[in-house]
């Protein structure tokens, strides 16, 4: 499957994540929904951000121009939220970076439990 299945399919395709994105660990863009609107100096800033959960909680999470507040972050995970903008689940892989995104009023953990699964999935292969 190409990296666009999965964010087709096992991300957007779900009907709990409403776009979602994958980076490579230096921050390269390599599939996004159609309406998924980052930069590539927002991809490369996560990224370099990601591992350093301190930098993340207090800098928050920048997607679209859109600052979210970081909820909670480990270094290896993050949960971000912006009121009225919804929030976002963003998983550290070996060699890539998933993120997905939720609406206001939708149900975090059901986004946060299908970035984390596909996470898992693609650890466990390698990337």
């Amino acid at each position: 499957m190409s990296w666009q299945g999965y964010v087709d399919t096992n991300l957007v395709g779900t009907g709990h994540v409403s776009k979602a994105a994958i980076l490579g660990s230096d921050g390269s863009i390599w599939a996004k929904s159609p309406d998924f609107n980052i930069s590539a100096t927002e991809a490369q800033k996560i990224a370099k951000d990601l591992p350093i959960a301190d930098a993340i909680r207090s800098a928050g999470v920048t997607v679209g121009a859109v600052k979210y507040m970081c909820l909670r972050a480990d270094g290896s995970f993050v949960y971000a939220k912006k009121k009225e903008c919804g929030g976002m689940c963003i998983v550290k892989c070996t060699q890539c970076i998933l993120i997905g995104m939720y609406p206001e009023g939708a149900q975090a953990g059901s986004c946060n439990d299908v970035v984390e699964k596909l996470g898992d999935y693609l650890k466990g292969a390698g990337y």
